[in-house]
């Protein structure tokens, strides 16, 4: 089976399924990882060895065992399927936006207030309607890059160990990637890393979500805007992904307690429950687009 159409199953999959409700591998990962932290960044005083030590530890192991058990006779097909289906989060991104989306078109604030806050890391306590929808709305761009592109991206370069250290090291990078004083030296390498492996990625959707919204000013806003992002990535993905849509988002946002001033992002109105559906459609028709692109050529290979 060629990653292509091994891609489609793990997508289908993914759709069929969602996320495994018992036993999910990252939940497993995450508490190896924690364990990996608390060895060798204890009391917060690990350096970047330790914290490179501590990635190797933590990602080469599984993505060696991906790569041998892709390569069994019989099986190494389901091995494949079955990583990429492990690592997506598709169905999963819209069932925690959809709920935020309905609780704004319903009025519900509260409830659509505590719904975003699954999604993002900032204080959503005393968000506005606007604040909310822009909050869901960056969500999904943002994750649609991260859980669904990159992990595609990566299998569709090496398979099951190409999506394995891929989603391993996203992982990290949000377990280990913050710049506080526990993390500022021992994070550095899984940040660093992070940033590396979704370089390609973030530029490929945000370009295809350039061609499947209002492309040029999409383009506009990514060339113009993105590089006063803090994030390499994210500013590319999220400044075309607003320009797509043509609202506006960034702006002030409370991560922590802190009062952070993000650039603008976009040009348009505030976005509003209707845009978190379509930054959904955005990530829909992109895999959609990315896959029937692929298709020819796994089916002249096969």
């Amino acid at each position: 089976m060629s990653l292509v159409l091994a891609a489609f199953a793990g997508v289908i999959l993914d759709g069929l399924l969602g996320e495994p409700r018992r036993w999910h591998p990252l939940v497993a990962f995450g508490g190896l990882a924690q364990r990996i932290e608390r060895r060798f960044n204890r009391g917060g005083n690990g350096w970047r060895s330790h914290g490179v030590t501590a990635w190797c530890l933590a990602v080469l192991p599984p993505t060696l065992l991906a790569l041998l058990l892709a390569r069994l006779p019989y099986v190494g097909w389901l091995v494949e399927v079955l990583a990429l289906y492990a690592a997506l989060g598709l169905r999963s991104l819209g069932e925690h936006a959809q709920p935020v989306a309905q609780a704004l078109r319903l009025g519900d604030l509260p409830a659509a207030r505590q719904r975003v806050g699954y999604m993002v890391s900032r204080q959503t306590a005393e968000l506005d309607s606007a604040g909310v929808a822009r909050a869901g709305t960056e969500s999904v761009l943002e994750n649609g890059s991260d859980a669904v592109f990159a992990a595609l991206f990566w299998f569709l370069v090496a398979g099951a160990p190409g999506v394995v250290l891929y989603r391993l090291s996203n992982t990290l990078d949000a377990m280990w990637g913050y710049r506080n004083e526990r993390f500022e030296r021992f994070g550095w390498a899984a940040a660093k890393i992070d940033d590396v492996l979704n370089y390609l990625p973030a530029r490929l959707v945000a370009l295809t979500y350039a061609l499947l919204g209002r492309t040029a000013l999409a383009l506009r806003c990514w060339q113009r805007q993105a590089p006063q992002w803090d994030s390499p990535n994210a500013g590319p993905v999220m400044a075309a992904g607003a320009g797509a849509l043509g609202v506006a988002l960034g702006g002030a946002a409370i991560y922590h307690g802190e009062l952070h001033v993000r650039p603008d992002l976009g040009e348009g109105p505030a976005p509003g429950a209707r845009d978190i559906e379509r930054a959904l459609n955005l990530v829909y028709g992109g895999v959609l687009l990315w896959l029937a692109l692929l298709l020819p050529g796994s089916l002249y290979l096969a």
